[in-house]
């Protein structure tokens, strides 16, 4: 599995047990999650990869942000940050 979808896949799935290598910031975005706070990430990364087509690259939680990564077929990356609490688009940075 790559670990940049380690938070995707966490998630996504919803466990009703949690193990104890669990990492702590993958528990409370769940949490955050199952309570309505924050948009599912799934939702967040079709709408990313449907803007710009591409590998997902990375998936991080920073501060209520989710930051998607994604290659594009021309080499370049481009960072989506999307409010958590509703998934609005926030900003698009391409990275040549």
């Amino acid at each position: 599995m790559l670990p940049s979808l380690s938070l995707l896949l966490a998630l996504a799935s919803a466990p009703t047990a949690h193990g104890p290598s669990q990492d702590p910031a993958q528990q409370v975005a769940r949490r955050a999650v199952q309570q309505g706070r924050y948009v599912p990430l799934e939702s967040v990364v079709r709408d990313a990869l449907k803007r710009h087509p591409g590998q997902l690259l990375e998936v991080e939680l920073d501060d209520g942000v989710y930051e998607v990564e994604i290659l594009r077929a021309n080499g370049v990356v481009v960072e989506l940050d999307y409010d958590a609490r509703n998934g609005r688009l926030l900003k698009t940075e391409l990275d040549d």
